[in-house]
């Protein structure tokens, strides 16, 4: 008896090219980055809340193991968690409202000062628009602008302050359910466990490290300010503080307020002196010293560091700068660290782990 003929074999499926691949990626994320943008209202205050849970997370291990409730462990991380954002609610309302009565109490010495600096430009031979330009600076109505556009921001933070406050009671009653997840699901989970572990501490390293750097900076710098006699340290220490979160370009950011005030309040001399005070101590701790432990602490490259600050500003806006570091770990975390191919670009990235995997 014949035997029938065997079914057909389907053929595979014909494999993407490489560049097709990566051309589906790219179109992928700028999909997905589009939506993060179109969202930042509501991804901003979720992405602060979770790093803020992070740092406070470890608060109920050792609680746990004196036996408190896991209810109880949890409203003390939230408490923490709260402590935090209103410390630093509390810091920019205050130098908020002292920028703006600067503003207000120096209108006469900053039109003075905008007056003589259009003068000084003539006379080295630059064009009235040129000089105009530069003086506009220091003009009182931009300042009010910015002071405005300054309140602004901040009003927009703070109107989102209700989606953190309710973003960190979810999160730090969830992160006692994951936990837990080890236990439930057994070795098969321990890999994602791991990297999520590793980005945890990653972020808490980095934030330990830049407050503690930051706050260096901010009690030698206000000190310096208040020895020169520059109006208002208190408020440039705080900016000092906060800008220092801000990689590689948040010693500018933080320089040019006192520096312009410097000049208003004592002319040339003083306003070098300051950017003199501000170049030793910031270059030298901020540009020369706290990157190492920053690398360390998260080992990324400086030029992935300075390219994230832009990169999160323009996704998210002003949020981003300040948790730019944290959004790209969790990147690299969810993207490169699950594929072995692409041990590389974390090499590359600045992970020198993936460099000793391999």
């Amino acid at each position: 008896m014949k035997k029938p003929p065997a079914p057909p074999v389907p053929s595979a499926a014909p494999a993407l090219s490489p560049t097709l691949r990566v051309l589906i990626g790219l179109a992928a994320a700028v999909i997905a980055l589009a939506g993060l943008s179109l969202g930042r209202e509501l991804v901003g205050p979720l992405a602060l809340a979770a790093v803020i849970v992070i740092i406070c997370h470890p608060v109920r291990h050792p609680l746990e193991r004196r036996g408190w409730p896991r209810w109880l462990a949890t409203t003390t991380v939230i408490v923490v968690a709260y402590l935090i954002l209103g410390f630093l609610a509390l810091l920019l309302f205050f130098a908020g409202t002292q920028f703006v009565r600067l503003v207000a109490d120096y209108a006469d010495e900053l039109q003075g000062t905008a007056q003589a600096v259009v003068a000084w430009l003539g006379s080295v031979g630059l064009d009235d628009q040129a000089a105009d330009a530069a003086a506009s600076v220091l003009q009182p109505s931009t300042i009010a602008g910015f002071a405005a556009s300054l309140g602004g921001t901040v009003l927009t933070v703070l109107t989102a302050f209700f989606f953190v406050l309710a973003y960190v009671i979810f999160m730090a009653a969830d992160g006692s359910r994951y936990a837990r997840a080890e236990s439930s699901f057994g070795a098969a989970a321990r890999t994602s466990i791991r990297r999520v572990q590793s980005f945890n501490t990653g972020v808490r390293r980095y934030y330990i490290v830049n407050a503690s750097f930051g706050a260096v900076v901010a009690i030698i710098d206000g000190l310096a300010l208040w020895a020169l006699g520059v109006p208002a340290p208190a408020v440039w220490a705080i900016l000092a503080f906060v800008t220092n979160f801000i990689p590689n370009i948040g010693f500018v950011i933080g320089l040019i307020p006192p520096a312009l005030l410097a000049l208003v309040v004592g002319g040339w001399p003083l306003m070098l002196a300051v950017i003199a005070i501000y170049c030793v101590v910031n270059v030298t701790l901020q540009v020369l010293v706290q990157p190492k432990f920053v690398s360390d602490a998260v080992s990324l490259s400086l030029t992935l560091s300075f390219f994230s600050v832009i990169f999160w500003t323009f996704i998210i806006g002003p949020l981003g700068a300040i948790l730019s570091i944290p959004l790209t770990l969790l990147v690299r975390a969810l993207v490169l660290e699950g594929d072995p191919d692409a041990r590389w670009l974390r090499w590359l990235s600045g992970d020198t782990v993936s460099a000793r995997d391999g």
